[in-house]
């Protein structure tokens, strides 16, 4: 048997969809191919439960010919989109389809009305399998670290343990909190604190560093993702945005103080553990008329004030920290 995996973008959402990959090759054996855009290839290079990654260099069209080649059996499909469905056609294998509940997410948008099932994205991803008797596991999510990109946490702190990973960068802005807001957060904090973000966020760390204290180190622009999960793995906590690297901490059973801006937690995208201790505290501003604003995110808060981050309860952050699994 020969299954194909979709899934285009981003960190998070791939790292979502691990529990399926595993699933799939533990449960019906075979090969289990994914096909991803090149610069998520890294993401899934080490995972044993995958015998080939595909990846959209320059077109899909080029790639078209490659995979009809290898004679799918089964193609699920966890983006669906209109790529996704050129694939499928040219495939002619069978397939399945996530359901990606646009219409739900549109109305909470627009609307504030919830038709969202109380459903985690993970199982909804996993009952895209459901016709090939796929059970849940509940192994929770997976991350797999290269051993040549472990980081020695000693080359950063004095102190190794505890200390506290601060994930500040999010790919959009109402997703983040305000540089004063994580200046404050780690103003607080007696434990040691590494930052964690990509070249976009390294000015901001070093400034945020500089005000923080001599406790608060910034590594952001300084490691490569899978140096940065390692950061993560070792952490005692991890603070971080609705972010890819959410998904990653909740992979390694962190301890997780996510901080909700424009997005909620009811779109179904927490920390997933599978069956196993739920180890994340959310933290987040209820009762804003204007919240969700988008299931994504904007460049600036469309109305201007930003209360979904601004009005953000550094204290309720501080007592989540004491509360350790």
């Amino acid at each position: 048997m020969k299954l194909l995996v979709i899934r285009f973008s981003s960190i998070g959402d791939i790292v979502l969809t691990t529990p399926v990959i595993r699933c799939l090759k533990q449960q019906l054996g075979g090969e289990v191919h994914f096909l991803t855009k090149k610069k998520f290839h890294s993401i899934l290079a080490s995972n044993p439960y995958l015998d080939k990654i595909h990846v959209i260099e320059k077109s899909l069209s080029a790639l078209l010919p490659a995979l009809q080649e290898e004679g799918y059996d089964y193609v699920i499909d966890l983006h669906n989109n209109l790529r996704t469905r050129r694939v499928k056609w040219a495939l002619k294998a069978k397939n399945f389809t996530f359901k990606k509940l646009n219409l739900e997410k549109w109305l909470l948008v627009n609307f504030k009305i919830n038709r969202l099932p109380d459903v985690h994205i993970v199982d909804r991803y996993l009952a895209t399998t459901k016709s090939l008797s796929i059970h849940n596991d509940g192994q929770g999510l997976d991350y797999f670290i290269p051993k040549e990109a472990e980081v020695r946490i000693s080359d950063y702190l004095k102190s190794e343990r505890p200390f506290i990973a601060f994930a500040i960068g999010a790919a959009h802005a109402t997703k983040r909190l305000p540089m004063s807001k994580i200046i404050e957060i780690c103003q607080i904090i007696a434990q040691p604190i590494i930052l964690l973000g990509g070249p976009a966020e390294a000015e901001v760390g070093d400034e945020i560093a500089t005000q923080a204290g001599a406790h608060v180190v910034n590594s952001c622009g300084k490691l490569k993702l899978h140096q940065s999960a390692s950061v993560v793995r070792q952490a005692d906590y991890v603070i971080t945005h609705d972010t890819g690297m959410m998904h990653i901490a909740a992979a390694f059973q962190k301890n997780i103080i996510s901080v909700w801006g424009n997005t909620l937690p009811a779109f179904g995208m927490t920390p997933y553990y599978g069956e196993r201790k739920n180890k994340n505290t959310s933290i987040e501003v209820n009762a804003l008329a204007c919240r969700p604003c988008s299931k994504i995110g904007h460049a600036a808060c469309p109305k201007k004030h930003f209360n979904c981050m601004q009005q953000i309860d550094i204290e309720s952050i501080k007592k989540a920290l004491t509360k350790k699994s």
